[in-house]
């Protein structure tokens, strides 16, 4: 067992990738916008001490924005995963053991020696190859260390690393941290502890254990117990198989006729289709959904469902596009202006152990190899470089992005250019 766990945590990571590659960004308040540019997912620190709240939507806050010079840009998740990627390339030298927790967020199995210097030489050489400021909290168990990151990130005379093994009076530190600041305890269970008389991080710690677990289960015993600096949560180094791929999006405008609907389904369904690949897996079955929008109450509703078996499992790009058109053509309705599609694949099995058809695309075939090759192209010139032609290529119903930065290290035309 590790005897010690440190979690690395990227400082504001969406809107921090942008200021690496825009540096007039920093010091300035900066929002990063959702789906559609619809609500603020992601805020600089400038942005939430001008109480720029996670979630808001966008349009509520124009005022805001404009008053105080925010820059407001649009998700650029290709741009976010890749630096994401580059920071946990950056760490894993560093460490026996890690668990990759969000894309954002990463766990440390420390060896005796690796103590508070480490840690900072390891945040300096995050900051020196991704530019991306990262902050440590170093603990017995994972909960501390998520405890300890948390003080790490607030405390600017610590500098961005904080070692709670090393305080010298580590009961004081749990007496200040409320009980829904506790990873995994929330709100709502802060609610409930509350009324049993646990205010605080310390007090659940020495909280009777029947209380806990009658409270909050054996998940909440098992946090009391962490916070005791008792470790039961090891570190998963490789992620857990995929039950279910979904891939959904929200037009950048309604859409009413079947043509633009499946030509949206057909992106999205390839996109699901790459990931089952990815993962060395392949699909069972598919299910399709509409949606219209809830918040138009004056127009006619519909969100219809349809769902079948493959004829054996899959992760053949052009078969899985296939399924989901004629699932679509059997829900679509004229006269509905709809804003969602989405394609979700289940019973997913490992390539490995699937039980095929005799005239099925096998592991080696052509049809394999085509996906290979597509999937390599795509990743290596930019998403859709290569794409089916039921994909269309005008999508007037993609997204809003109206205020995306460039690609810059996903595709080629956007690179950075240096000049000398």
């Amino acid at each position: 067992m590790n005897t010690r766990f440190a979690l690395v945590d990227a400082n504001n990571f969406y809107a921090s990738c942008e200021r690496v590659f825009n540096p007039r960004l920093i010091g300035r308040p900066v929002v990063v916008l959702s789906n559609n540019d619809g609500c603020v997912i992601a805020r600089s620190e400038e942005a939430k001490l001008l109480g720029i709240e996670m979630g808001a939507p966008a349009f509520k806050n124009e005022e805001t924005f404009r008053r105080h010079g925010v820059q407001v840009l649009s998700s650029n998740y290709a741009l976010y995963g890749d630096m994401s990627a580059r920071v946990m390339a950056t760490l894993r030298p560093f460490a026996a053991s890690m668990e990759v927790y969000s894309i954002d967020e990463a766990f440390l199995g420390l060896e005796p020696w690796q103590g508070e210097t480490y840690c900072r030489e390891l945040r300096a050489k995050v900051r020196q190859w991704t530019g991306i400021s990262v902050s440590v909290g170093i603990a017995s168990t994972k909960t501390l260390a998520k405890l300890a990151n948390r003080i790490a990130k607030k405390a600017p005379s610590l500098q961005g690393v904080f070692d709670l093994t090393t305080d010298p009076d580590p009961d004081a530190v749990l007496a200040r941290v409320p009980c829904g600041d506790i990873w995994g305890i929330g709100r709502r269970l802060a609610t409930r502890l509350s009324a049993a008389g646990i205010q605080t991080a310390l007090d659940l710690k020495q909280a009777d254990m029947s209380l806990v677990r009658r409270e909050l289960g054996v998940v909440g015993e098992r946090t009391a117990r962490e916070l005791n600096g008792i470790s039961c949560l090891e570190l998963d180094e490789g992620p857990d198989p995929q039950k279910g791929i979904a891939t959904a999006r929200s037009f950048g405008q309604p859409i009413e006729a079947i043509e633009g609907l499946e030509q949206a389904l057909a992106t999205y369904t390839a996109r699901a289709a790459e990931k089952l690949r990815a993962g060395g897996q392949l699909a069972g079955r598919i299910q399709v959904h509409l949606e219209t929008s809830p918040f138009r109450p004056e127009l006619p509703q519909y969100y219809p469902v349809a769902q079948s078996a493959l004829p054996e499992p899959t992760s053949h790009t052009p078969d899985l596009i296939a399924a989901a058109t004629a699932l679509l053509r059997k829900i679509y309705r004229p006269g509905y202006r709809y804003r969602k599609v989405g394609v979700f694949l289940t019973e997913l099995c490992s390539e490995s152990t699937a039980q095929l058809t005799l005239f099925g695309a096998k592991p080696h075939s052509a049809a394999a190899r085509l996906d290979t090759l597509v999937d390599q192209l795509n990743r290596r010139y930019g998403t859709n470089t290569i794409r089916y032609g039921s994909m269309g290529f005008h999508q007037q119903w993609r997204m809003r992005q109206e205020r995306k930065s460039r690609g810059f290290t996903t595709r080629w035309e956007e690179l950075l250019v240096a000049r000398a």
